[in-house]
């Protein structure tokens, strides 16, 4: 008698560990409180639906639609066990993926869902929130423009005017860069009105008083600065050319220059543990008044006057290789040749001399002297004409660098004026620099959110709450990645130690801050085999190697979240 045997293979990969990540993080479970689904809903529940999608788009960098249900239906028995509930491929059909992103639309119910996913988060992860850094992205796509719709053309961060574009105001706390706050609107606002809003939603969300905004340039319009103010909070940012002109500058910079303003370096430890002198500067205090809500509030503001010695080399750097291409072209246009065109008027040199300077700009840094010059040339016998002489007209440019407005140019480089309400015992100079510097933390979690793994772009979707469900529930796993990079290297940091044989064709290369991108990687070819015989299932799982339950250890979970997917095997009776 011959016995039906069958051998199936599935990849487990990474799966068990985002899952029992998502799990931690109590994501499905909030999200089927926050988005009741309607009672014909059959098979899998949203919240458990979106936490396959995420494990899906984490693990496989890709967030399409069509491509998540063959994907599950190659690991069913894997989710089934991670899930602890019966997995359907058609649980993440189109359809039913659809209906999550409409889910998530829903602006009132998903300010109710990061309010309580917050809440959760703060309770079981060590985070205390003190900084939050705000930031502004873009995504732009091949869209059809509408007058109300959410994609719209505007000042395009990547690079792409030509495309319409929605924007996404990204709120992340520090250090791990996790986001509390998501705001996504058309993408033709300005950036300045953003900033109020979003800093609501999170005193709404977190429910601390006291935290300290950080953003840049954008961020230090008068009424961002005076709400935050009127709240109870603090600000950090940058001070722009219109808040601060030219001429305030000077003023501030006077003192500094005839010496009677004393600097106070500010250090940084480097790459190799040295303390490195990277800026320095002074602060002075402004009193102000501005109109929140019909009220009037006066707070003091600290004006933090800095200047950043690597600006400083970089823009001198720029400004000597502008005035050596300007001389180039000025002295070029005194040279004669074929091709070469000849300027027989002062006037029309003087013009051309002009629009090179402007071109360059380098105006006030050269004197120009004009002349003109007459010199005598011989023309050779051709045919029938002698051998003569004549006399032509030529007039020439004289370029000379003017050393005292270079100087005056170059001591205003690196220069820039910085505001806060926070006060001095809480905020240093020193520490409001370093604060600021760390400011690519939301830089990075916003281009984790364009890039791999989450890759936004390119999106392809078209209706408006579709690419907003999309955006939203991208923002859910840009927190599994940044609170899985945080718990590992948090202990890391406890124990004094460096993770090892992470780093492919590398074994013994460590690291002490290991990415989450890196970790995951590191459960690639993990293969579940289930031989089913006519009364018995066998399952066989491929070993962890010791760096992969090294990392189930300072991910605080155990091996058992796969070695559990063998617990199924079962023999004849």
């Amino acid at each position: 008698m011959i016995k039906e045997l069958t051998i199936r293979n599935e990849r487990v990969d990474d799966t068990p560990l985002l899952m029992a990540h998502i799990k931690r993080m109590k994501i499905p479970w909030l999200l089927n409180e926050c988005f009741p689904t309607h009672g014909n809903w059959a098979g899998l529940k949203l919240g458990w639906a979106a936490a396959g999608w995420l494990c899906h788009i984490l693990s496989k960098g890709d967030h399409r639609m069509s491509h998540v249900q063959q994907w599950a239906e190659k690991r069913l028995e894997t989710l089934s066990n991670c899930m602890e509930r019966l997995v359907r491929a058609l649980d993440f059909s189109d359809d039913c993926l659809t209906l999550i992103l409409r889910a998530l639309s829903d602006d009132a119910r998903w300010e109710t869902f990061e309010r309580k996913l917050n809440g959760h988060l703060l309770r079981v992860y060590p985070l205390n929130p003190r900084k939050v850094r705000i930031d502004t992205t873009t995504c732009s796509g091949y869209w059809d423009v509408t007058p109300e719709g959410l994609f719209q053309f505007g000042f395009s961060k990547d690079h792409r005017p030509d495309l319409p574009q929605a924007k996404v105001v990204l709120s992340t706390l520090d250090p791990l860069g996790m986001p509390v706050a998501t705001d996504i609107v058309s993408g033709n606002r300005a950036d300045d009105p953003l900033y109020i809003p979003a800093i609501r939603r999170i005193q709404a969300s977190l429910q601390t008083q006291g935290l300290l905004y950080i953003g840049d340039v954008k961020m230090s319009a008068k009424e961002t600065r005076a709400f935050v103010a009127a709240s109870g909070d603090f600000y950090l940012s940058p001070l722009s050319k219109v808040q601060i002109p030219e001429e305030e500058l000077d003023r501030y910079l006077a003192p500094v220059w005839t010496g009677e303003q004393e600097l106070i370096p500010i250090h940084r430890e480097n790459a190799a543990g040295e303390r490195e002198l990277i800026a320095e500067g002074y602060e002075r205090q402004v009193p102000m008044t501005a109109e929140v809500e019909g009220s009037t509030v006066q707070w003091t503001e600290r004006r933090l006057v800095i200047r950043s010695l690597k600006q400083t080399r970089a823009a001198e750097t720029r400004l000597r290789k502008k005035l050596e291409q300007a001389q180039a072209a000025l002295e070029a246009l005194n040279k004669r040749g074929r091709g070469k065109k000849r300027y027989r008027s002062l006037v029309e040199l003087r013009q051309a001399a002009e629009e090179l300077v402007k071109k360059h700009r380098v105006e006030g840094l050269l004197n120009l002297g004009f002349s003109v010059m007459f010199h005598r040339r011989q023309v050779r016998r051709y045919g029938d004409r002698p051998t003569r002489t004549v006399v032509e007209k030529a007039c020439h440019v004289v370029v000379v660098v003017n050393q005292v407005a270079v100087r005056e140019a170059l001591r205003r480089k690196g220069w820039r004026v910085y505001a806060t309400n926070a006060p001095q015992s809480e905020l240093p100079l020193s520490q409001a620099v370093l604060a600021y510097r760390d400011q690519y933390i939301v830089e990075r979690s916003c281009g984790r959110l364009k890039g791999r793994p989450l890759s936004l772009r390119p999106m392809y979707l078209q209706r408006d709450d579709h690419a907003t469900g999309l955006i939203r529930l991208l923002t859910i796993g840009l927190r599994i990645l940044t609170l899985l990079e945080f718990v590992v290297r948090k202990r890391l940091a406890e124990e004094e130690t460096e993770l090892a044989g992470v780093y492919a064709g590398n074994p013994k290369r460590s690291t002490a801050r290991p990415s989450a991108e890196l970790l995951l990687e590191a459960f690639k070819e993990i293969t579940l085999t289930v031989v089913r015989e006519h009364h018995r299932r066998l399952h066989h799982l491929t070993p962890l190697s010791n760096p992969q339950k090294r990392i189930l250890a300072l991910s605080g979970f155990s091996p058992e979240i796969y070695t559990s997917l063998c617990a199924q095997s079962s023999k004849p009776p």
